[in-house]
């Protein structure tokens, strides 16, 4: 269970074992199930401490028999009238420069350091630092009563504790912050905070990639009506799915979607063009990635939650796309004509260099958005234009979806092939072909894997027809680790001394790990971020949508690995 997980240079060990290679499955295991059991869910809480609390500054404290110590540069123990010793070098904590300790019990302790708090419970250190978790970084006094920990900063007081939670209850949580904050016209994706932090002040705004967070949360509330059968489920995506219909019908272009749309003057930057009444203005310059969240809610929801005229509805805008996407050429053809930025399948489009690193995903996106087109509609252009491409090599070209230099890997990349690989294997049935994908999932998915990303595990144990052999265990984890909190908080961890920074900086110059970091203590992302960010800025003025949560859990329902008790 994640409440023993903790991470240091000796105690991240729990997080990235459970993120490590899981043994080879033998015909005899048993499927991979989790039991959704309480585990401890960390949370803070903003109140008034006790008044007869004392959060002077110490540096030594005793409970239960346990007496804590910090001297020479270490911290110890001393239990049961034992002499003490020394249970942690301070070099390798998180920060070493500890300003106050709390004994927790249990042989844990509470740490408050110059640069955020930590609790070490002779595992590791789990780190609370950032205004996720802290008024300020600078802990001025530390009280542990009752299981909750009372940390003075400089900022003010807070105090965390960990709360018995299951999954079940934590989606139904995240489920109405969506709907409270979320929702513009059944798009869904972040909101602004006028107030740092201030959830009462949230304001709707458009996203450049609408589109694909919409058709994200279609897909997320269809694997809930199909593990439910709850009837708002399918209201819910029903609502959106109707929005993503939306988005096609509004530019008067058959089969081009645009990025968004707003009404007239309330959007932001970009390409925007008003709509004939004048009342409302649409997003272009439209791109894949829109293209493949469509299609991949565009068949779950036909697969899962569709009536026999919804799938014939769905089938026309499936059918508008890709017929569109082929009359220019494997292109997203813009209000100009010619070729969007970014909407872009073929070769032509992007010269001979350019597309050996682009021919992987480009060849994976399109194929699988062509078999859904030919399933859907039952038009023989869609399985000719499809076995075309495969005589043409892109089937072959599946495989190298991920092949990048290291200080040009895009994990927003690894996002739209995840995506267009669960429909793909879902709906082909060639045996040849199907042996070709699942080589390049396998091949992604190994890649992917230290990061324990709970989508990607379920969308290959789902594409790999896998019941054993994939990494439950992480996948769990990273769903228990992540915070109740997704306001966009600046968050620093490239200063820890528990931490190893990679010498390559990311595709943004921006530093990064060499080991991914629970949820909890690195940066807020989606799934088209970097795990291994280790610094970012924010200053609690946006909140995510829990969409990205919501769709693996969601997603491990439906398909049988996360099971009610």
């Amino acid at each position: 269970m994640f409440e023993g997980l903790r991470t240091s240079r000796l105690g991240c060990v729990a997080f990235l074992l459970a993120c490590a290679a899981a043994p080879a499955a033998r015909a005899d295991d048993k499927p991979e199930v989790h039991r959704d059991v309480p585990f401890l869910q960390w949370v803070r809480e903003d109140a008034a401490p006790p008044e007869d609390l004392d959060l002077s500054p110490r540096l030594s404290d005793e409970r239960a028999g346990e007496r804590w110590e910090v001297r020479d540069g270490r911290l110890w123990l001393a239990a049961a009238g034992d002499a003490p010793y020394a249970v942690l070098d301070l070099s390798e904590a998180p920060w070493p420069e500890v300003t106050a300790i709390a004994a927790a019990g249990g042989g844990a302790v509470r740490c408050g350091t110059e640069r955020g708090a930590f609790l070490w419970d002779g595992s590791g250190c789990r780190y609370f630092a950032s205004r996720r978790w802290l008024p300020d970084d600078r802990v001025t006094g530390i009280a542990v009563r009752e299981g909750r920990a009372w940390i003075a900063t400089r900022g003010g007081t807070t105090s965390i504790l960990a709360r018995p939670m299951t999954l079940a209850e934590k989606a139904a949580h995240f489920e109405r912050t969506v709907r409270e904050r979320h929702v513009r016209f059944g798009l869904v994706s972040s909101c602004g905070l006028d107030r740092p932090g201030d959830l009462a002040s949230f304001r709707l705004h458009d996203s450049d990639n609408d589109g694909l967070w919409t058709g994200m949360y279609v897909a997320a509330e269809s694997f809930r009506f199909a593990a439910t059968g709850d009837p708002e489920a399918r209201r819910f995506a029903r609502e959106s799915l109707e929005a993503l219909f939306r988005l096609e019908r509004i530019t008067g272009i058959p089969g081009f979607p645009a990025r968004s749309f707003t009404r007239l003057g309330e959007h932001g930057g970009g390409e925007w063009h008003p709509t004939p009444d004048g009342e409302w203005e649409w997003k272009g310059d439209t791109s894949s990635d829109e293209i493949a969240g469509h299609l991949y809610a565009f068949h779950v929801y036909h697969e899962l939650v569709a009536t026999n005229e919804e799938k014939q509805e769905i089938a026309a805008v499936v059918g508008r796309i890709l017929g569109h996407i082929l009359e220019h050429d494997l292109a997203l053809a813009d209000l100009d004509g010619e070729p969007t930025t970014w909407g872009r399948w073929s070769k032509q489009h992007y010269g001979l260099a350019a597309w050996l690193f682009a021919r992987g995903l480009q060849s994976l996106e399109i194929l699988s958005h062509l078999a859904v087109a030919r399933r859907m509609t039952g038009e023989e252009r869609f399985g000719a234009a499809y076995l075309e491409l495969v005589r043409r090599g892109y089937a072959r070209n599946v495989p190298s979806q991920k092949i990048e230099f290291p200080t040009a890997i895009n994990h927003s990349d690894d996002e739209l092939a995840f995506l267009s690989f669960y429909p793909l294997l879902d709906v082909e049935k060639d045996p040849e072909l199907l042996a070709i994908y699942r080589r390049a999932l396998e091949r992604s998915w190994k890649v992917e894997r230290p990061e324990g990303n709970a989508l990607w595990n379920f969308i290959y144990a789902a594409g790999m027809g896998k019941r054993t052999g994939f990494d439950l265990a992480s996948a769990i984890l990273t769903l228990q680790d992540q915070p109740l909190d997704l306001v966009e908080w600046g968050v620093e961890n490239s200063h820890r001394n528990d931490v190893e920074v990679s010498p390559v900086l990311d595709r943004h110059r921006r530093i990064q790990g060499v080991r991914v970091l629970p949820p909890s203590e690195r940066p807020l992302h989606k799934h088209n971020g970097n795990p291994y960010q280790l610094d970012s800025g924010g200053g609690g003025r946006g909140e995510e949508a829990a969409t990205f949560w919501l769709l693996p859990y969601w997603m491990g329902r439906h398909h049988g690995y996360i099971r009610e008790p």
